[in-house]
């Protein structure tokens, strides 16, 4: 799937936002409406391999994915690897990168996949998954967005058990 770009921005100094992001236990709590059941991949979730193991809410049935941070450059860029879809042969990257915007900071995310077979890259184009993406890309960074600005709107934060 070609590159999947939202942004959001943030009434938060950009270095709050970056530390918020750098703790992979803290994305169930913006994203959560599109990727469920998180579990940790290691007890430090902050940082470069820090990693996490969530299930995709798509009609696909193997729609379970990962991804770790492989470049936490603070504090403007963090970038994730991961695999997703059948034997976990489809690899993922994910960017945000964090830019300032006078007092706030402006978050752009963007993510795209490389299908390991061509019934790979059918599936993700009848499928849909780039509408499907897009919407919770920008779902997820408005929660994010009213997280960090007016402390609402929290989901429950990843753990290494997922209890």
């Amino acid at each position: 799937m070609d590159p999947v770009t939202a942004h959001v921005v943030i009434d938060r100094p950009r270095e709050e936002v970056f530390d918020y992001l750098a703790d992979i236990a803290n994305h169930p709590e913006f994203s959560d409406h599109y990727l469920t059941e998180w579990r940790l991949t290691r007890v430090d979730s902050v940082g470069r391999g820090a990693g996490a193991r969530f299930k995709l809410e798509t009609r696909d049935r193997f729609a379970w994915g990962d991804m770790t941070f492989i470049e936490v450059e603070r504090p403007h860029k963090i970038v994730a690897a991961g695999r997703e879809g059948k034997f976990n042969r489809n690899k993922t990257w994910t960017t945000w990168t964090l830019s300032p915007s006078g007092k706030a900071t402006r978050v752009e995310v963007s993510t795209e996949s490389e299908p390991a077979l061509i019934t790979d890259k059918f599936i993700e184009a009848v499928s849909r998954r780039r509408g499907w993406t897009k919407r919770g890309l920008r779902k997820a960074l408005s929660r994010m967005q009213s997280i960090l600005e007016e402390d609402i709107d929290r989901g429950k934060r990843a753990t290494v058990g997922g209890l």
